[in-house]
């Protein structure tokens, strides 16, 4: 199946929950969720309270795609994600999590490198991010405690890279992160731990949708 390359923000409204998308949009008075929020009154609340009550499945079903959407991570790559996740020791919902949070597009939005994961994606996928001073444009590629993520050298002539240096001073990263602001390298101090892990995601949903 192709990427999808929709608006995400049809995405957002459909699950009915940001999934952060769109960077500062989704922030912002902007974003169509907020706008549909304010609208919503009267005798148009009753409409959405007369919707067919969701089967467990489909309830399942709508936490796993949030994730997968989330993290933008297509249906096969999602599976083949779960299964690892389940070989390894421990939980596997939270061993899922733990391998979606170390996919290098993650680590770069994670580093504030972008202001969304798409945008993340495009620019490992550009070749604009280094692994340990090695070119690595696979956006799943899932680093490793240690691992430094750098930008290309060419990269950081470029006006965004600029304007990252400011932007990115005093910003909170997660805790098994660290980062240079003057040089703009982050590094993979340890594995995320559980309580590094989005609480907004059904876990437990998402490990039975797939044991069914």
């Amino acid at each position: 199946m192709a990427r999808y390359t929709g608006p995400s923000c049809h995405r957002c409204r459909r699950l009915g929950e940001k999934l952060m998308l769109k960077g500062d949009k989704c922030s912002s008075p902007k974003c169509p969720l907020e706008k549909k929020s304010a609208a919503l009154a009267g005798q148009r609340n009753l409409q959405f309270k007369r919707r067919r009550r969701v089967s467990d499945r489909g309830l399942r079903l709508l936490a796993k795609q949030k994730v997968r959407f989330s993290y933008g991570v297509l249906e096969r790559q999602f599976r083949i994600t779960f299964n690892r996740a389940a070989k390894l020791p421990g939980v596997t919902g939270d061993n899922l999590f733990m391998l979606l949070e170390r996919r290098l597009d993650n680590i770069a939005y994670r580093l504030g490198f972008a202001s969304s994961r798409p945008q993340a994606r495009q620019l490992v996928m550009h070749g604009h991010i280094l692994v340990d001073g090695h070119r690595v444009d696979i956006p799943s590629f899932v680093v490793t405690p240690g691992n430094v993520i750098t930008w290309r050298g060419k990269s950081k002539q470029t006006e965004y890279y600029k304007s990252l240096l400011e932007e990115n001073k005093g910003r909170t990263i997660p805790e098994w992160l660290s980062l240079d602001e003057e040089n703009m390298a982050g590094t993979v101090t340890t594995l995320p731990g559980k309580d590094d892990l989005e609480a907004r995601f059904d876990s437990k949903a998402i490990v039975e949708y797939y044991s069914r």
